[in-house]
């Protein structure tokens, strides 16, 4: 890792070096990890103490797996070299700081209430077409997630895809501080983590904080369908390059003639200038033209062609509990069950109502809304109302306020709905409720534990 040596990440966080070789001090470890399994040789293992389990426990087997060197949070009665530092999870963000700075590669930024990590999928498989491109693994998009997705990287990458996610104010500036992104990415400002953030003018503004640290000769891309988003004119300077599906005209990035192939693929016309671009997405939405144009937006700053644009967005491919479809034999199941808020909720049931076999939705509760999410919740129902959908299934305390709505206002409708108070009293009679060749979407927040709900479904083939 260049010039990672001992003393350097030492000197990066503070630390005291411990260290009687000087040849070992000067030599730079291949890679850096927390999670003691994953330690190779001349690997730096970094020690957390965590609320279950610490890190310090596995000292002894890192060093036993051939790590140079460990990072702990006091001495150690041990001749082998290590750092001591006050506080490891700081000390991590200090080192992925310095490393970063040691690299000569682009960074791409990309935050948003909704979308982050499908805008990042599709950012970075029209890249690839063009550079050694690394992008952030599943949900490591935090002040811990962040730097090991930039420990990462090496000489031979010329980009990086680093999806920021928050939940409260001051958490962008220190992610921006350690990626410092060349060019900033911002999805949309939704309904999430209102807990915290209490408004939508409060996730606008925790959100652009990703552009305190933007390189000064920078880009922003914004959504300008985003009523919010759209009122940002500059920052330092920078005036952001907006695009557009709904509100297109005299716009100079923006997609038309859309059309879908029932749950098959998304296609239109992306209009970048006076070029065009042919766009067919193998992922079902109107949400993903927008992740489209993003990608069009930092492909084209980056230098890619129109043709390198058009494969690397006909290379998509969907990733688990992200709208990934999973063909059973039996049914077709819509994974999206990673997490969930009042914006995404509607995309995916918007997905769902594309299908052109009989539909059933799965909808679980949505946390941190704040004090208006038994509102929000209602509002789903009224959502479902103007859907095509067939079955609706509803789990969780909070959508016990969707399903009232609609029992309340269903008129006239062969939509038949149920209720569950927990997820096992569905997972009981759940096969009562599916038949064969049902398209099923199941969405919920993460801690509704919905993942075991589409285990239940790949195996369900009676």
């Amino acid at each position: 890792m260049k010039n990672l040596t001992l003393i350097n990440i030492a000197n990066s966080c503070d630390g005291k070096l411990y260290c009687q070789d000087d040849n070992i001090a000067n030599t730079e470890v291949s890679a850096i990890v927390t999670d003691n399994r994953q330690v190779t040789k001349d690997s730096m293992f970094i020690a957390i103490p965590g609320a279950k389990v610490d890190g310090h426990d596995f000292i002894e087997d890192a060093y036993n797996k051939g790590a140079m060197a460990v990072i702990a949070e006091h001495e150690l009665d041990i001749d082998k070299p290590y750092i001591v530092v006050e506080n490891s999870l700081i000390a991590i963000k200090a080192i992925a700081t310095f490393y970063r700075q040691q690299l000569d590669i682009k960074v791409v930024g990309i935050t948003g209430s909704v979308g982050k990590t499908s805008t990042k999928e599709t950012i970075y498989s029209v890249l690839s077409q063009k550079y050694n491109t690394l992008k952030t693994n599943g949900n490591f998009n935090n002040e811990l997630g962040l730097p090991l997705t930039i420990f990462r990287l090496r000489d031979e990458h010329e980009i990086a895809v680093l999806e920021m996610g928050i939940n409260s104010f001051g958490e962008m500036t220190r992610l921006s501080a350690i990626a410092k992104p060349d060019i900033a990415v911002i999805t949309n400002i939704g309904l999430c983590h209102l807990e915290n953030l209490k408004s939508r003018d409060g996730i606008l503004k925790a959100k652009t904080e990703m552009f305190t640290s933007l390189n000064p000769n920078g880009k922003i891309i914004l959504n300008g369908d985003d009523d919010k988003l759209s009122t940002i004119q500059d920052y330092n300077g920078i005036k952001p390059v907006f695009y557009y599906v709904d509100d297109v005209k005299n716009k100079k990035i923006y997609a038309d003639n859309i059309s879908y192939e029932g749950i098959k693929e998304t296609n239109c016309d992306i209009h970048y200038g006076d070029e065009t671009i042919k766009a067919c997405i193998h992922v079902p939405g109107k949400h993903m033209i927008s992740n489209a144009l993003a990608a069009v937006c930092v492909a084209k700053e980056l230098g890619l062609s129109k043709e390198e644009i058009e494969v690397g967005l006909d290379s998509l491919n969907t990733i688990q509990g992200r709208n990934n479809f999973v063909n059973t034999g039996y049914l077709t199941v819509i994974d999206d069950c990673y997490n969930a808020n009042p914006v995404s909720m509607k995309a995916s049931i918007d997905v769902l109502n594309q299908g052109n076999t009989r539909k059933v939705a799965i909808l679980g509760d949505m946390f941190e809304l704040g004090k208006n999410e038994e509102k929000y919740h209602e509002e789903i129902g009224q959502y479902l109302i103007d859907t095509d959908i067939e079955v609706v299934v509803f789990i969780g305390s909070l959508m016990k306020n969707a399903f009232d709505y609609l029992k309340d206002n269903l008129e006239n409708t062969q939509m038949k709905i149920y209720y569950f108070d927990e997820l096992k009293g569905f997972m009981d009679i759940y096969k009562n409720i599916l038949e064969k060749n049902d398209l099923v979407l199941v969405k919920a927040s993460h801690g509704m534990e919905f993942t075991k709900i589409v285990d239940e479904l790949k195996e369900y083939n009676i």
